[in-house]
């Protein structure tokens, strides 16, 4: 069995690579039943994921930043991104993944209003609460995000999102504000953000997000929330597949306040806006 899975494992060339069923089983040279079998096995133990594209390397094995589980690589090309978000709004900064049903906090920088923020690094709240899960899962197919999350859909507050149909119509209204998720008091009560994933090829690796009190004004900072995660995106994913400058040279994006007005008008101010 052990045998088994490493062939699978190795069939997987890099983090990107998407196989499917047949692929895995012709490249392995295992049959099909037995193939299937062990990737459901591999994708329980989250050594592979199950996507709308085939099946990938899994968080056990690459964690994203490599193959210590530690997210080394998305961390270290976040950090100056965090730090310069913390320093030009005065707000806490958070940085984190999608794990199962949850977010995984893999960085957090505070300023003063830190300590009044119920979240730490390595800790994990419901992605559905969040404006950094749903920043995510708006970049997963509908079918993927119901696979994800299932039943797992529960109002922490009375603001949260408490069932999947209502979720989908959230995540559409974050496609259709290219990317920008909002929270106000859905994780927790006075408690606001906005969030932006980092896009690999083929779907979100992590997200960052700028956190407030229920004043914050969150449409103001977004513009930096989205300058920062396409930044992260560059270094990670560069043209060419190589990086080619460091990170804090890429040109700066801004948006005036009527390109910004005219970006939230898309969908309104809904009840989880």
């Amino acid at each position: 069995m052990v045998e088994r899975m490493t062939l699978i494992l190795d069939a997987f060339e890099g983090r990107s690579a998407r196989l499917g069923l047949e692929d895995v089983a012709r490249r392995t040279r295992l049959p099909r039943s037995t193939t299937h079998r062990i990737l459901d096995q591999l994708v329980r133990l989250r050594w592979l994921e199950r996507t709308s594209f085939g099946y990938g390397l899994g968080q056990r094995v690459l964690g994203i930043g490599g193959r210590d589980g530690s997210y080394a690589e998305i961390r270290s090309v976040a950090a100056p991104l965090l730090h310069e978000l913390q320093m030009r709004t005065g707000m806490v900064v958070h940085l984190a993944v999608l794990d199962g049903t949850d977010v995984y906090y893999l960085d957090k920088v505070g300023g003063r209003f830190a300590a009044s923020v119920p979240s730490r690094v390595g800790g994990r709240a419901p992605a559905h609460s969040t404006a950094l899960g749903k920043a995510m899962l708006a970049w997963l197919a509908p079918e993927a995000v119901e696979d994800r999350l299932g039943g797992a859909v529960a109002r922490l507050t009375e603001r949260t999102i408490g069932d999947l149909s209502t979720l989908h119509q959230e995540l559409n209204r974050i496609r259709r504000r290219h990317g920008l998720a909002f929270e106000r008091g859905e994780c927790a009560a006075g408690i606001s953000c906005v969030a932006a994933a980092v896009r690999g090829p083929e779907e979100p690796l992590a997200s960052v997000s700028l956190v407030g009190d229920r004043r914050a004004p969150l449409e103001k900072v977004a513009p930096l929330v989205v300058d920062a995660t396409r930044r992260a995106a560059q270094e990670l994913f560069p043209p060419g597949g190589r990086r080619t400058r460091p990170v804090a040279e890429a040109p700066e994006e801004t948006w005036s306040p009527e390109a910004m007005d005219r970006l939230l008008a898309d969908t309104g101010r809904g009840a989880w806006l």
